[in-house]
């Protein structure tokens, strides 16, 4: 485990431990469930990204084209 010093403006610092005590949570254990929280969205957004690099445009297409056919005939 890393101990890690952060600087943040005294308000942030604040609203910070106000979220936390409304959870139940330490500082420390909220600081990492954000931190999971955020590497999680940017772990989605890089293998998004990859797939996108090496993907069929035309066959993504025809998926969209299916997924517009099939609102149209729920609607």
């Amino acid at each position: 485990m890393s101990t890690l010093t952060i600087r943040l403006p005294e308000d942030t610092a604040q609203r910070l431990k106000s979220l936390a005590q409304s959870r139940g949570l330490s500082m420390n254990k909220l600081v990492e469930q954000l931190s999971a929280h955020a590497l999680a969205a940017w772990d989605t957004e890089n293998h998004f990204r990859a797939m996108a690099a090496t993907g069929d445009i035309h066959k993504a297409l025809v998926v969209l084209d299916r997924l517009d056919a099939a609102d149209a005939a729920v609607d």
